[in-house]
């Protein structure tokens, strides 16, 4: 892998609304550059949920120009080709994923959904924040691998106990 390059990463949710949406302003925020981040969900809800957005906000991230879609739109002959695809939930992670062009490094790096919380919304905000934040420390681990220096065994096995970090619903994660 070279280090001009920019890769290309696609987060996974069932419903594209909250975790995915997360991971992917967090990864273009933090990533000067180096990464281009992506989402999509198996069955997309058909909106951002407006607490993802709130949070992103209040952490500084972008906000705007989000909306829920298929992964379909990245799947088979879609003209982008993703380098890494990683899941965020554990609903899309048993899922069989489509094909996705050019054979990307996968991971599961699930966290819990904030959306499911109930309660006052001090709490729901709470938990929100609570998933951006392991989002945000799975997301600075891969950013701190050195992609141009590792061999393809040791990144698989990398991008794995990334996903296994704090916060992980599943610390025996399957990949997607």
């Amino acid at each position: 892998m070279t280090t001009d390059r920019v890769y290309n990463v696609l987060f996974l949710c069932t419903g594209n609304s909250v975790q995915s949406i997360l991971a992917e302003s967090i990864l273009n925020g933090e990533s000067k550059g180096r990464f281009r981040g992506y989402s999509a969900g198996s069955q997309p809800k058909g909106e951002v949920h407006p607490l993802a957005l709130e949070t992103l906000r209040a952490l500084g991230y972008g906000s705007t120009s989000f909306r829920s879609k298929s992964w379909d739109e990245f799947a088979g002959s879609a003209p982008l080709q993703m380098d890494f695809v990683f899941t965020v939930c554990d609903n899309v992670a048993g899922e069989a994923c489509p094909v996705w062009l050019g054979h990307p490094m996968t991971a599961h790096w699930g966290v819990e959904d904030p959306a499911a919380v109930e309660g006052t919304e001090m709490k729901k905000g709470q938990a929100f924040s609570k998933a951006a934040r392991f989002l945000k420390n799975r997301i600075s681990a891969f950013l701190s691998l050195p992609l141009t220096s590792i061999d393809k065994l040791a990144l698989e096995t990398r991008l794995r106990e990334i996903g296994t970090l704090e916060g992980s619903t599943r610390p025996q994660g399957k990949v997607a």
